[in-house]
């Protein structure tokens, strides 16, 4: 099986939908997908995530199955102390190597200043969804790995967000959220290819066939905003 995820062009926050230049952002990215043979589409059910996999899924004459597990992460504090820029997960991350510390510390969760950030619970959140998600289509978490309970040929696609797909890339690299966040700043439409490749009964990791493409909008106006 290979997952295509794609983060959703560029978006009206407030109105949780995409800009004009949005849409532009989807459509290239429509067409720079035109070649794969999708067999279903998914989508995380915030419009502006949704509206994306819309453009992809339109000429196919394909529906896109809404993912509540993949809406955006939220962020903050936990309790009454101020956290780093309201606890943006990308600017802590990024102000964590500018001190030097390790964002690949597999205690992350434990560790300042991200224990005190709710977006440690969104995360978790994700992955669990992720997982719960992948086992339906035939591949079941066990240990760091994934056990093939049944040989999917199929590639799907996953539209989504840059936290959400931040934090289940950690998940299923075993890498960290910190360390996805500080190294990964996908822009709009990016686009990720992980393959699941394995003889039924097998104990797999995914491999990456491309990781945060975003070419298709290089020529289309637009600054990249991570995260949210």
């Amino acid at each position: 099986m290979r997952i295509i995820f794609v983060r959703h062009g560029h978006p009206d926050y407030k109105n949780d939908c995409l800009t004009e230049l949005g849409h532009l952002h989807a459509e290239a990215a429509a067409r720079r997908l035109s070649g794969e043979k999708i067999a279903r589409i998914y989508a995380s059910s915030c419009g502006r995530a949704y509206e994306t996999a819309e453009h992809i899924a339109a000429p196919r004459g394909m529906e896109v199955e809404k993912c509540d597990f993949m809406r955006e992460l939220r962020w903050g504090s936990i309790d009454e102390e101020p956290l780093f820029e309201k606890g943006h997960p990308w600017y802590t991350a990024d102000d964590m190597v500018a001190r030097g510390q390790n964002v690949a510390d597999l205690a992350w969760p434990e560790q300042e200043p991200f224990c005190r950030n709710k977006v440690v619970t969104y995360a978790k959140a994700a992955e669990e969804g992720f997982d719960q998600w992948l086992a339906a289509l035939g591949y079941e978490r066990e240990g760091l790995y994934y056990r093939v309970r049944r040989c999917n040929p199929d590639t799907v696609l996953m539209a989504s967000h840059g936290g959400s797909s931040s934090a289940v890339l950690a998940h299923l690299l075993n890498l960290t959220f910190p360390y996805i966040c500080a190294t990964i700043k996908p822009d709009f439409t990016a686009i990720t290819v992980l393959s699941f490749e394995g003889a039924e009964g097998s104990l797999i990791s995914p491999i990456i066939e491309i990781l945060n493409d975003a070419r298709h909008i290089a020529d289309i106006q637009g600054d990249a905003v991570y995260g949210q």
